[in-house]
């Protein structure tokens, strides 16, 4: 599949850039997995390819944004089953709720997707199947105004990527290189599957 180590780190960032952007990206819903062994499915937001910065959006609320301020470590991990390649990438994640990057990404969502902020915290205990929701907003847009007490509970989880491990699936023999960043600048090598 790929020849260069160069070649495989460029693809992966191009990778991360289109699974930000196309929803139907088989990366575009990664794994995430929090220092406290805890993991769950996200929609990746954006991938600052320059600085190797995933994008995610959270709730402050929620028991990640606790974990990660406790311990920063993480791990993400993509697939793409077409491709027949997988990612495994190690950073350190940060949780900002106030600033120009969360503002920013709060002022791109839509109101629909707003709306999730507007009830209960994640994990929020109920005795029947819930949304969370407020009963009015159940499939229905809020307008801004109604939004504006959801605003406090949005934030972003920035993760810095420090390493990442790639890995081709083939019949005819896996391959597999892992990456290390120091600076700005990556040092890959090759290792067995």
């Amino acid at each position: 599949m790929f020849d260069s180590l160069d070649d495989i780190c460029t693809d992966c960032a191009n990778r991360l850039i289109r699974a930000a952007h196309d929803r139907k990206n088989p990366m575009h819903t990664p794994v995430i997995v929090t220092a406290d062994v805890d993991a769950r499915v996200m929609v990746l937001r954006a991938f600052d390819a320059a600085r190797w910065i995933l994008r995610l959006h959270t709730d402050t609320r929620a028991p990640k944004a606790r974990a990660i301020a406790a311990d920063p470590r993480m791990a993400v991990l993509l697939y793409d089953k077409g491709a027949k390649i997988q990612i495994r990438l190690r950073g350190t994640g940060r949780i900002e709720a106030h600033g120009p990057v969360a503002d920013a990404a709060w002022a791109a969502s839509t109101n629909f997707a707003r709306r999730c902020y507007l009830g209960d915290g994640p994990g929020a205990v109920s005795d029947t199947p819930t949304s969370g929701l407020p009963p009015e907003f159940e499939g229905a847009e809020p307008d801004d105004a109604q939004l504006i007490p959801a605003r406090e509970n949005f934030a972003v989880l920035l993760i810095e990527i420090a390493a990442f491990d790639w890995l081709y699936l083939a019949h005819t023999g896996h391959q597999r290189a892992q990456f290390v960043r120091a600076g700005d600048e990556w040092t890959g090598r090759w290792v067995a599957p």
